[in-house]
């Protein structure tokens, strides 16, 4: 059984103004964006229509407003509406926490539509563009998550080998959930897209294994995660993420058979 080791969430301090480890990690994610998004662009059918180093450098500005726009109201829509209902100006109250991966995606698929509409380009070839780079960012968030000792997981036997006290949690084992997402949904997940974006696929096919890779993974992830504590379990039994989740994976599905209907790509 370990001990969470309690870092301390502040990385650095000047004076009054202190920079949190998990600000950092939303640097990091946004800074490999743009790495691996400039490796994207060898990828066809990116290279044979000229995409730039410019319209990665694009999509990374409008992304981060979808983002930090979409995840926060996605937090105060899906899992506090009356708390905020009650005092809307504490929206804008961002340094107590809360955001949400499922509004902060949707955020991004608007800010995309939006992109694509200014530079005349099909919206699902902007998503497939940055589908494979979207998971390191998230393995990212995962660690941040961790070094805060944050959304720890349920309970777990005490001789699981790597069963963790989280002290705010209290005297009980939990499984590092952070960790298992980490692994699940940006390691694992980044691998495999990464390795089926490098082929020419169909209009759609990478945004679609995207949508359902993440939804399978982050709906087994959330049996080891701890639900919120105002919300529990909902109903047979599932968590707000991973209902949140079954419309993913309904719409890669969806997706995908749509794309399976298109020409195969060249």
């Amino acid at each position: 059984m370990l001990m969470h080791p309690q870092f301390d969430p502040v990385a650095v301090r000047f004076g009054p103004l202190a920079v949190h480890w998990y600000g950092l990690m939303y640097l990091a994610g946004f800074a490999m964006f743009v790495w691996l998004g400039r490796r994207r662009l060898r990828h066809e059918p990116y290279r044979s229509l000229g995409w730039q180093p410019r319209d990665v450098e694009d999509i990374l500005f409008w992304g981060v407003l979808g983002v930090i726009l979409g995840g926060r109201l996605g937090y105060v829509l899906f899992y506090k509406p009356l708390a905020y209902l009650a005092e809307p100006w504490r929206i804008f109250a961002v340094w107590e926490g809360g955001m949400s991966f499922h509004g902060g995606l949707l955020g991004v698929l608007l800010a995309m539509a939006w992109w694509a509409h200014r530079v005349q380009r099909p919206w699902l070839q902007v998503t497939d563009f940055i589908a494979p780079c979207v998971p390191v960012g998230l393995a990212l968030g995962r660690i941040g998550n961790f070094i805060n000792g944050e959304l720890w997981g349920r309970p777990a036997p005490p001789d699981l080998p790597w069963a963790m006290v989280f002290p705010a949690a209290g005297p009980l084992p939990r499984h590092p959930s952070q960790l298992y997402q980490f692994a699940l949904e940006g390691v694992l997940l980044f691998v495999l897209l990464w390795a089926f974006a490098r082929q020419p696929r169909r209009v759609g096919e990478v945004s679609a294994a995207f949508l359902t890779g993440y939804g399978v993974m982050r709906f087994a992830a959330e049996y080891f995660r701890e639900p919120d504590a105002h919300l529990g379990l909902l109903s047979l039994g599932l968590s707000m993420g991973q209902w949140l989740s079954l419309p993913m994976l309904l719409a890669g599905a969806a997706l995908w058979m749509w794309s399976r209907c298109k020409p195969a790509a060249a």
